[in-house]
């Protein structure tokens, strides 16, 4: 296969062994004109920029599990993406977070960026550095779905990327009772933004942290929603608690995540009016607002209107709690209501 295939329009190649062989840079010819459709699974092919160029045609772009061998910088793959007119999805998943530019010759961004002007799906898995660097280079006015997943890190700053989101007008929660969900799985961690009232699966913008340990799933997500301040700040609705796979209790009860902690995590969230809080993690959210006393009564979540808990009983600590919290409000002229909220049916009564 290192010769032209000018009629090829479908290749997909997986590899399952531990040693992958690598496509050399003849692959193709180093062309394929009429190509639409390209997946690799776990195949490195550093040199696949420059067949890219030729495939002028290609509408979806699918690489899983890139291992280190066959990394390419974001500069490169963004210029071949320049020519890519057609292409509707992008799909760059990294096997390790071995692969990530080289700091020293880091330069900055260019002042104008590659437009995608068809791309509606973009798919990452990597480190922040290499989005960053990627995303600091394109323009996707089409774009309305996107599920980006980091590597565990000390550093989930991002400020490229809040930027990218703010210039993409599906992904900004700017329209309507626009929705975020704060979850916890047992490997990862996710922020995902969502449009009520669109009918369509993709649109949504989702971030998630591959992490096992809780403690550091729940620094990283507060790192990434305040990296994320300006997208998140037009949310009216807040729902938090575990995800859909997560097999084992959440232990994250009352004071088992400092107050401080929850209270950095709700800032960017300026705007949200109704709060929808798990059985497992509401006792603590609450407990931390109600902390929240005098001047600072409303220096987190200065517009909530209504706190819907799940698994709310008539009395006890937690129901004092809650009492605490709507006085507080109350006194600041923030008046709030506290509703039971049943998460499976997503009913509610005061």
């Amino acid at each position: 296969m290192h010769v032209s295939f000018p009629e090829l329009t479908v290749l997909r190649l997986w590899s399952y062994g531990e040693t992958r062989p690598v496509i050399p840079d003849s692959f193709l010819g180093g062309s394929a004109p009429r190509l639409r459709f390209l997946e690799l699974h776990s195949i490195p092919f550093p040199g696949l920029p420059k067949p890219l160029l030729s495939a002028t045609h290609l509408v979806h772009l699918r690489l899983f599990g890139i291992p280190h061998s066959g990394y390419f910088s974001p500069e490169a793959i963004v210029a071949s993406l320049s020519v890519l007119s057609s292409l509707e999805e992008l799909n760059l998943q990294f096997r390790s977070p071995q692969s990530r530019p080289n700091w020293g010759s880091r330069r900055p961004p260019p002042s104008k960026r590659s437009v995608l002007p068809a791309l509606v799906v973009f798919s990452f898995k990597g480190v922040t550095e290499y989005l960053e660097e990627l995303v600091s280079r394109i323009d996707t006015p089409q774009l309305s779905y996107s599920n980006i997943t980091f590597f565990n890190q000390i550093d989930f700053d991002c400020p490229r990327l809040a930027q990218f989101i703010n210039c993409t007008p599906a992904l900004t929660a700017a329209r309507g009772r626009d929705e975020a969900h704060v979850q916890f799985n047992n490997s990862s961690a996710n922020v995902t933004l969502r449009h009520r009232a669109s009918q369509s699966d993709y649109n949504d913008l989702s971030i998630n942290i591959s992490c096992n340990e809780q403690d550091w799933q729940f620094s990283s997500i507060e790192q990434v929603c305040n990296s994320l301040r300006p997208p998140l700040s037009s949310v009216e609705d807040l729902y938090i608690g575990p995800g859909p796979y997560i097999e084992s209790e959440l232990v994250w009860k009352d004071d088992a995540i400092e107050n401080t902690l929850w209270l950095e995590l709700l800032h960017p969230f300026i705007t949200v009016k109704d709060l929808y809080l798990s059985k497992e993690l509401g006792p603590g959210i609450v407990a931390a607002l109600q902390e929240l006393v005098g001047g600072r009564t409303t220096e987190v979540l200065p517009s909530l209107q209504n706190t819907f808990m799940e698994g709310l009983k008539p009395s006890g600590s937690f129901q004092e709690k809650n009492e605490q919290l709507i006085t507080s409000r109350r006194l600041s002229d923030r008046r709030i209501v506290i509703s039971v909220w049943d998460k499976n049916s997503n009913t509610k009564s005061t």
